[in-house]
């Protein structure tokens, strides 16, 4: 989500986005382009940290469920948060704004599960976490790694993967319908 924003961000600096403009179908084209870059950097990120991890660390599930459900996580994960940078990138204008982007993401983080049990939150802040992505990908992430016995610590005491992909679908869509406009107006205003 904040590798798109800043790349979008510093690339309407450059004028990359406005020469996309000039290309028929140029904007959409150009933010196609940008979700495969960066999920093909993300995938290989993925890889980079998944492998050592399975020789270093006792208790991470790679069967095949698992990497099915990893594969299924990653793919629409991915779909939806990277419309969101789209987005993010579009609404900001300057390159310090990267890190307002990073901050924003980190405190989704924070929220979210990612670093400790949400259910050791307060109930809203609960809430609030499960409003966004960022807990719906780290959910479906830790469903395929981790054995089944730690969805204890989940809310509900179970990984929610229906939840999960109608959650992750619902963002998609909303970043799909608000990136491509707004990707447009901002050509139209470069």
């Amino acid at each position: 989500m904040a590798g798109l924003a800043a790349t979008l961000i510093m690339e309407r600096g450059d004028g990359t986005l406005l020469r996309a403009k000039a290309l028929p179908n140029g904007v959409l084209g150009y933010l196609a382009g940008k979700v495969v870059a960066q999920s093909a950097l993300t995938v290989a990120m993925l890889v980079a940290v998944l492998v050592p991890a399975v020789f270093l660390f006792d208790g991470l599930r790679i069967d095949a469920a698992g990497v099915l459900t990893l594969g299924w996580v990653l793919a629409l994960g991915l779909v939806a948060t990277l419309p969101i940078g789209a987005v993010f990138g579009a609404l900001f204008r300057s390159v310090q704004a990267v890190g307002l982007v990073m901050l924003f993401v980190m405190a989704l983080a924070a929220v979210s599960g990612v670093f400790y049990p949400i259910t050791a939150l307060p109930t809203w802040l609960q809430w609030v976490g499960q409003a966004f992505p960022v807990y719906w990908l780290g959910l479906g992430m830790r469903a395929a790694l981790l054995p089944d016995a730690l969805a204890a610590a989940e809310i509900g005491g179970t990984w929610r993967q229906a939840e999960t992909a109608v959650a992750l679908a619902g963002w998609a869509l909303l970043g799909y319908l608000l990136a491509p406009p707004l990707l447009r107006r901002l050509a139209r205003r470069a």
